[in-house]
């Protein structure tokens, strides 16, 4: 993965973190806010609910208040079997809830009388049941007292609201006598129960707050004269409301982050482009500088910063390596120039020696070897020369057009008395491929591949020409033992020989590969080996076709 998009993907997740953060944080406190505002208007439903419960409906009946369940059941078991009957319960039940929807609105509430009860003898008595057996049996005589006094508004009688004994239990242990609750609730008969926020309160059922009258009490709830009567209220207003308003938050927290987070990361990503484009540019540049090449220098963006260290660190490397490889050429030259003389002397002098006099057999042999080590170190320092001259560039071609089929056969019958010699079938196939290329220079690069083979001790081997696109393809493939994959680049080498033994006594010096890549570089193409230990070795090399005009082998001199 590039730096680029490492940049890119590390400025998106960190915006990423840092906006789910902010949604999380934005969608948790508007909750908590609109859950309060709730239960602030359910505190104050609450009190208005204690108002109406301690004041009378008519003038002086008391008798017209919130009417319980079991009236409410048996008021419509009355209608059913005589609708047009109006009795007095049935008119009180519909002036209480009447008044009751008129005073709370959008609200569910619902009263349970628990008589013969003060919080404090609830709390004891709580406390003296120590065992499970002697909790259930205390709410069970609750849930008693709850059920044949519970009073219910907006609310299916059918399925009341009720509490589990662990949060009665947490109801009557709780310091304020409340508890706040998410309760499905049924609001009607028929109707499927609704997500609402419950507020429950445990306390005396009168209103708590100063009033300039004493309010008139229900005695009837409790059999102690001197103090209101202890129940448990329950109010509920719909999250509907809340909910919604958060799933809109959400999708709008939802579509901000998306969005922010598709912005963030193009500019990231474009920002990223901007600033490692001069790193780019000076990668570009130092790509194509090679031995070939070493004056040319990469750009020094002025940016002041540590791309700009780098690329003058960059130029200033290239400087030394242009210096040391200048010094490398010079010595090279300079010293295949001076060792020329001698030893084309000591050549002429063995050559004469055994020509002129009559050596003794030993002497013979003797000169002999003289000759044809000068000879050997004559090819040697050619070869030198010729690095030397690529090196700096001064290798000429003398480019023409090329037929590739008649190249490979000249290359064939040209070795053939060689690869007789070692009993090596030599041949060419593929298809004719006219190019532009030094067809001396090329020759030089073919029969390279083609002794290494005859000398890797091969059977067969194939010279072959293809065309590959706009470019032509010589190969030169033989059965020979193979060469391990790790030493295949190491071979182009200088000096570099894979087996030393076999390659020195056959004079090689290692330099071959690294003359025909410098050759087939000057002629902007490549060269490279295929291989498989045991099975054989390919080599490839592959130029540009070029500019050549329609030929046939009679335009060829």
């Amino acid at each position: 993965m590039t730096l680029r998009w490492r940049l890119t993907l590390f400025y998106t997740a960190l915006l990423a973190f840092l906006l789910t953060g902010v949604g999380v944080i934005t969608l948790y406190m508007m909750r908590v806010n609109l859950i309060g505002g709730i239960d602030t208007e359910l505190q104050n439903t609450y009190k208005q609910f204690v108002t109406y419960l301690v004041r009378p409906i008519g003038a002086a009946d008391e008798t017209a208040r919130l009417p319980t369940d079991q009236q409410q059941l048996r008021a419509q078991r009355l209608q059913a079997k005589q609708p047009n009957v109006q009795s007095s319960l049935v008119s009180q039940i519909g002036e209480a809830k009447l008044l009751a929807r008129y005073y709370f609105p959008n609200s569910s509430v619902a009263v349970e009388d628990l008589s013969f009860y003060t919080r404090q003898t609830l709390i004891d008595d709580l406390k003296v049941a120590r065992t499970a057996q002697e909790k259930r049996e205390l709410f069970a005589y609750l849930a008693g007292l709850r059920g044949t006094s519970r009073r219910s508004l907006a609310v299916d009688i059918q399925r009341p609201i009720t509490l589990t004994d662990r949060e009665l239990e947490a109801l009557i242990n709780a310091t304020d006598g409340r508890l706040h609750l998410n309760r499905l609730i049924a609001d009607a008969p028929n109707k499927e129960p609704t997500l609402m926020r419950l507020l429950v309160v445990l306390g005396p059922l009168t209103n708590s707050e100063p009033r300039n009258s004493k309010p008139t009490i229900n005695t009837s709830l409790t059999s102690f004269e001197s103090e209101p009567p202890l129940g448990i209220v329950y109010v509920a207003r719909s999250l509907g409301t809340v909910q919604k308003t958060l799933d809109d938050l959400q999708n709008v927290v939802m579509l901000l982050f998306l969005t922010g987070l598709a912005t963030a990361g193009t500019g990231a990503y474009l920002l990223a482009g901007q600033a490692l484009l001069p790193l780019r540019r000076v990668q570009r540049a130092a790509e194509r500088i090679g031995g070939q090449n070493l004056t040319e220098r990469v750009p020094v963006p002025q940016t002041g910063d540590e791309v700009e260290s780098l690329a003058t660190a960059l130029n200033a490397m290239l400087g030394r390596l242009e210096g040391s490889f200048e010094a490398q050429r010079r010595f090279t030259s300079d010293a295949s120039h001076e060792l020329r003389t001698p030893v084309t002397a000591i050549s002429g002098h063995a050559s004469y020696l055994l020509r002129r006099t009559s050596p003794t057999g030993q002497q013979q042999e003797s000169l002999k070897i003289i000759q044809s080590e000068s000879e050997r170190l004559t090819n040697l320092i050619a070869s030198l020369l010729q690095l030397a001259r690529s090196d700096s560039g001064a290798l000429t071609l003398q480019r023409g057009p090329v037929f590739s089929a008649l190249l490979l056969s000249d290359i064939v019958r040209e070795l053939a008395p060689l690869a007789q010699a070692q009993h090596t079938a030599l041949t060419s196939a593929g298809e004719d491929v006219t190019f532009e290329a030094d067809a001396d220079r090329l020759k030089q690069v073919l029969i390279n591949l083609v002794s290494n083979a005859l000398k890797a001790g091969a059977q067969t081997v194939t010279l072959r020409s293809e065309r590959v696109g706009a470019e032509v393809r010589l190969s030169v493939q033989d059965d020979g033992p193979g060469i391990p994959a790790d030493q295949l680049e190491r071979l182009f080498d200088r000096f570099y020989r894979l087996e030393d033994s076999r390659s020195r006594d056959q004079g090689g010096a290692g330099l071959g590969l690294s003359i025909a890549r410098g050759i087939v570089d000057a002629h902007g193409g490549r060269i490279w080996l295929d291989s498989e230990v045991g099975r054989g070795t390919t080599a490839h090399v592959q130029l540009p076709i070029g500019n050549v005009p329609e030929l046939d082998l009679d335009d060829v001199p």
